[in-house]
């Protein structure tokens, strides 16, 4: 009995020796995905089963049936997967040529959460322009399939008051698949604001 109370003794004596790294670490905690706002903040493509309101989903067959720059604005919210934005002109470098729709705008970067204040001014500004000569224009908001970018934005421009605002889920993916020609893009220049242009 004293001799097996011993070994008891010396496995827990040895136990609490052991070097720290063998102990198991906790498991890491998953980023969060979304922010305090309800915008996706990270994996932004995956799968997008939430609404966006007060953004409203538009039907792929609804879009087709629209001309891109005249029925509707059409804004590609793609971000730039290789290039730089030089941040005095706001022209972009592009490292790949990125295809989208004919006739829509391509405004990078604008779904992302945290947005940038300056390119998202100059796409609000974009809507305000369009929407001098045809106030009741819809704005159509959109990425690729699985892209939770177009909805960040266009649920960012509903709830900041702009009317007639709209998703399109299949984006250019979807587009293309219903046998509609897509067209290299060209980004909107985003100068810097000229209070920070006279600063540098």
């Amino acid at each position: 009995m004293r001799r097996q109370a011993r070994r008891m003794i010396a496995a827990v004596l040895l136990a609490q020796l052991a070097p720290a790294h063998a102990q198991p670490s906790p498991p890491e905690a998953a980023p969060a995905l979304f922010d305090a706002e309800g915008y996706r903040t990270a994996r932004y493509r995956s799968p997008v089963p939430a609404d966006p309101a007060p953004a409203r989903a538009i039907a792929l067959g609804e879009a087709l049936a629209l001309t891109p720059g005249t029925d509707a604005l059409f804004i590609d919210v793609m971000p730039v997967e290789t290039g730089v934005r030089d941040p005095a002109s706001g022209a972009w470098r592009l490292g790949e040529t990125h295809l989208t729709i004919p006739g829509a705008q391509w405004h990078p970067e604008t779904g992302r959460a945290p947005v940038d204040p300056v390119l998202w001014q100059a796409l609000e500004a974009a809507i305000r322009a369009d929407r001098a000569s045809a106030p009741v224009r819809p704005v159509i908001l959109f990425c690729r399939i699985d892209c939770w970018m177009s909805w960040n934005a266009a649920r960012r421009l509903a709830q900041r008051g702009f009317g007639q605002v709209f998703w399109l889920a299949e984006g250019t993916d979807g587009w293309h698949a219903a046998g509609r020609p897509l067209e290299a893009a060209v980004p909107v220049a985003v100068p810097a604001p000229h209070d920070l242009q006279q600063e540098n």
